[in-house]
């Protein structure tokens, strides 16, 4: 099992928030040019459907863990293996819902420098967040845990 760290009590969603609202700001300090119009419009359609997957992903998972009864929540314990659905795809589709809501609504508002700061969040949930569930899973599923590991990507 990894070692406690306070990190984890933080929600992983804040990371993105707060990830994005620094971008924001940095781009008001120091704006990257936008493109032309046909640039703006193509940027807006992939941000419309962007933040549609990444907000049908999440609610689906979120739908499989109340269904089976189990917690969303990093720092407590899972009572069941989720392994169907999204899940036979990516380990971590909630995470891989927040990267796509995350770049939507970077391209939703034509803002720049929060892209460029995306990796922070991600860095931090795939360093941090995602060992010490992995950890637990682990412990709590043994083998079976192992398996599903072994045959499905941390992120795809």
């Amino acid at each position: 099992m990894t070692t406690f760290n306070p990190l984890l009590r933080v929600p992983p969603p804040l990371f993105f928030v707060l990830t994005f609202l620094a971008g924001t700001a940095i781009q008001h300090a120091a704006p990257l040019a936008s493109g032309s119009l046909a640039l703006v419009r193509a940027e807006h359609l992939a941000g419309v459907a962007l933040v549609a997957a990444g907000v049908l992903l999440a609610a689906t998972c979120l739908g499989m863990f109340l269904l089976a009864r189990t917690t969303v929540v990093p720092h407590r314990s899972a009572s069941r293996l989720l392994t169907h659905g999204p899940y036979r795809y990516t380990r971590n589709p909630m995470y891989l819902s927040l990267v796509l809501v995350y770049l939507g609504v970077a391209a939703l508002t034509g803002l720049a420098w929060p892209l460029v700061l995306l990796p922070l969040p991600v860095l931090l949930v795939d360093r941090l967040v995602i060992p010490h569930e992995e950890a637990r899973l682990r412990d709590a599923f043994g083998d079976a845990c192992e398996a599903y590991f072994s045959r499905v990507g941390r992120w795809l």
